[in-house]
């Protein structure tokens, strides 16, 4: 079935080659591009012809670290990501505990610049929730608070990373997050799925780059995801749908290790699946005191928190590079950077340098890499998806010196 052309005319097209572009003629591809007074000439081959009023337009982005199923819970929830202070957070629980009977997920509350300077407590969660388990994740999502109706029903209290206030990290994080996800269904994963791919689409994006992994979403969630926008893919829905890359953050250390979780994730083909990257955690974030750092936080008890070690990272990366697999890493700390760093380098002795270089592996963050650190990633071809962090207006920063090195710039 030929694919509808549409001539786009009275916008400012960017980028292009062709100087004061203002016009489009795209079918499946862009075909032509050139000013409004040119473009006359291909309305007669135009199918519609639009015009955009000085619209600006541009290649569709790309995110590249996203969380599908996650996003829609967080566009469906409790909105914190504009919260002032404790008694906000509160009020929209409450607001939010007049909805509804399951849990109340809310996300995106950062303290740094709130009044208390604190989160608050379970026994606030507790009166604002109505007794109801009520999660809200921080804003860079290796934290959170919750309720004692979620820590007690399950046992969160006896678990690493538990804060009797109801904060809570590492393996009680984890827990939590599950916990409140353990509800969700094949169809409920669909709807918020399209709920994220719907905003996505609204925002310009035209690819995601889908970071699952076994504590954010169980095998199933990445396999529905892809057969949803394939299946919107063959009935013409694009661009209304974006396009999605598949990464698993699962650790593996041999082949056996490797078609366990490839078995699990039971994709329609092994092509479907991008690599064994992306939120396979080397450490924590600086904003909840768990990135990986070689000298103490400033304002925290220790240096964070490291989850893997070289072996573990050589193994992965090794065993990756044989199947053909991208591999990767979410590291930030400048201690979780070298044991990375140092990873690469005992893989490269492995299967060679130019097998390291040929498979692209990528790691996610890596705020804190010292030149040494850099001067690996370029020489193993590794990418650096690094993501821009910002502070609130009126915040403190939260600062970590890297060991030889200036103070560095302020992150989540």
């Amino acid at each position: 079935m030929p694919v509808p052309t549409t001539l786009y005319r009275g916008a400012a097209v960017q980028p292009s080659d062709r100087p004061q572009a203002q016009a489009m003629l795209v079918d499946d591809r862009i075909g032509w591009v050139g000013s409004d007074a040119d473009s006359a000439r291909h309305a007669d081959a135009a199918d519609e012809v639009v015009d955009l009023d000085g619209a600006l337009v541009t290649p569709a982005f790309v995110d590249a670290h996203a969380h599908t199923t996650e996003t829609g819970l967080a566009l469906t929830g409790v909105d914190l990501t504009a919260a002032t202070g404790v008694t906000d957070v509160l009020a929209r629980v409450e607001d939010g505990a007049t909805r509804g009977s399951g849990p109340i997920l809310g996300h995106g509350w950062d303290d740094r610049g709130w009044p208390e300077r604190r989160p608050p407590t379970r026994r606030e969660l507790d009166r604002a929730g109505r007794g109801r388990p009520v999660y809200l994740a921080r804003v860079d999502v290796h934290s959170a608070v919750v309720s004692s109706a979620l820590a007690e029903r399950h046992g969160l209290a006896d678990l690493p990373g538990w804060s009797d206030d109801g904060r809570v990290e590492r393996d009680a994080h984890h827990a939590a997050r599950a916990l409140t996800r353990d509800q969700l269904g094949p169809a409920d994963r669909r709807r918020l799925q399209g709920v994220a791919l719907d905003a996505a689409a609204e925002a310009g994006i035209g690819c995601l780059h889908e970071m699952s992994a076994p504590h954010i979403a169980p095998p199933a969630d990445l396999r529905e995801l892809l057969t949803l926008v394939g299946a919107t893919h063959r009935v013409g829905r694009w661009p209304g749908v974006p396009d999605v890359v598949g990464y698993r953050g699962e650790l593996v250390g041999s082949d056996a290790d490797l078609r366990r979780v490839l078995g699990e994730l039971d994709l329609v083909a092994a092509r479907e699946l991008a690599g064994l990257a992306g939120d396979l955690c080397v450490d924590g974030s600086v904003g909840s005191r768990t990135a990986a750092m070689r000298t103490p936080y400033a304002d925290a008890a220790g240096c964070g928190h490291t989850y893997l070690s070289t072996e573990q990272v050589r193994d992965h990366l090794v065993t990756c590079t044989r199947a053909g697999l991208r591999g990767g890493f979410h590291v930030i700390g400048d201690a979780a950077v070298q044991v990375v760093s140092s990873g690469l380098r005992a893989a490269a002795d492995v299967v060679g340098a130019p097998a390291m270089r040929a498979a692209r592996h990528r790691l996610e963050h890596v705020e804190l890499a010292d030149a040494g650190a850099v001067a690996t990633l370029a020489e193993l071809g590794v990418s650096a998806s690094v993501h821009r962090c910002s502070t609130p207006p009126g915040a403190a920063t939260t600062r970590c010196t890297p060991s030889g090195s200036a103070p560095s710039a302020p992150w989540r």
